[in-house]
């Protein structure tokens, strides 16, 4: 948990502190945006080969190899001379996040027994919904306190400490392997291993086509620049009830679960543009939005896992893979969306990608089952 915590922070940090680095590093910001952007791209684009290369390796030593890259990263990023320089760090950092969730997600499912992976997967995934909570936000009001490097050298020696804990704390797991082999079960389990994956994508890729832009929403309905940052802290504390949600529900109701949070994502979406720009409202439906989006990455793993339609290593960068597609795909989108039509627009637009998203999920019985 503390690892996805640290993964997630290094992934999004560069968010928070754009216009600091782009004053030092003499780029503009849209250009320093990149450093997030091809990110995403590239964990999106190596998830799967890097997983696949991997397979054979020790689980636990390829997890400390994933984070002892992340130190590298944030440290090569703290002392870089220059945006070149930078970039390099990042792409460590890309390499490193396309494995990490990979492994992480195989990881947590095999130290458990079959019947508690949803539980344990969402005690994984809840350090990722800290990082959106408190890892961004912290971390770049560090950043704009004592300068974005520190902010990175910080990141950096947490890192290195989490590594130490990990190869202390954390039990050897059995190796990648591969899915299931029965003569006629496998070409169905892969199907529907498409299926969850798909949707994951779509959900996603409605997220963060909102997401990426919540702060121009927020400032739009009237909040102030100082209250934007404990609004996101509330918003994503809220995140950490869907989490719990999850974790509690899908071993014992795992398509109710699914069904559950998704509509109160697209609820909250759709209350959400509807409310604009009255700021009482929009908060109220940000806070059901925040909530229902608390539970995804749980739902998804969890389901994409329980279709051995591949092992739980291929499943993970599968997983990973269609995230990064929603995530650089999603803040694309949303971007367009918000010069062309306006920051109104941004809900009903991730909410439609979300109801598709969930329409998978309504068809795809067999994914997404009502049993154990």
């Amino acid at each position: 948990m503390l690892a996805t915590f640290l993964a997630v922070t290094t992934e999004l940090l560069p968010v928070g502190l754009l216009p600091l680095m782009s004053d030092e590093l003499d780029v503009t910001e849209s250009t320093a945006g990149l450093l997030v952007t091809v990110y995403a791209f590239m964990v999106a684009a190596l998830a799967v080969p890097l997983t696949l290369a991997t397979v054979r390796l020790p689980r636990k030593g390829l997890l400390l190899g994933t984070l002892v890259a992340y130190t590298v990263s944030n440290a090569l990023v703290a002392v870089a001379p220059s945006f070149a320089v930078v970039a390099a760090g990042r792409a460590v950092g890309g390499i490193a996040h396309a494995l990490f969730f990979s492994v992480s997600i195989g990881y947590g499912a095999r130290l458990v027994q079959p019947l508690f992976t949803g539980r344990a997967l969402a005690l994984v995934t809840a350090g990722a919904s800290a990082g959106f909570v408190f890892g961004v936000p912290l971390s770049t009001s560090l950043g704009a306190a004592v300068g974005w490097r520190t902010a990175f050298a910080v990141l950096a020696g947490v890192c290195a400490l989490t590594t130490v804990l990990v190869a202390v704390l954390l039990p050897a797991v059995t190796g990648g392997g591969g899915a299931r082999r029965d003569d006629h079960g496998q070409a169905a389990r892969r199907s529907r291993l498409a299926v969850v994956s798909t949707a994951n994508a779509l959900v996603y890729l409605g997220q963060f086509t909102v997401y990426t832009y919540v702060s121009v929403l927020l400032l739009a309905a009237g909040l102030s620049v100082a209250g934007v940052g404990p609004v996101l802290l509330g918003l994503g504390a809220l995140g950490l009830v869907g989490t719990w949600y999850a974790g509690v529900s899908l071993d014992r109701r795992p398509r109710r679960t699914v069904l559950v949070v998704l509509v109160t994502l697209t609820l909250g979406l759709c209350a959400l543009g509807l409310a604009f720009p009255a700021l009482a409202p929009v908060l109220v439906a940000a806070a059901v939005w925040g909530a229902g989006f608390g539970g995804v990455a749980s739902i998804f793993q969890t389901a994409a896992i329980r279709t051995h339609g591949a092992s739980p290593d291929v499943v993970g960068a599968l997983v990973n893979s269609t995230a990064n597609i929603g995530i650089g795909g999603g803040a694309a989108l949303g971007g367009a969306v918000l010069a062309g039509y306006g920051a109104g627009w941004l809900p009903f637009v991730g909410a439609a990608l979300v109801l598709v998203g969930l329409v998978v999920v309504v068809v795809a019985r067999k994914a997404f089952p009502a049993t154990v």
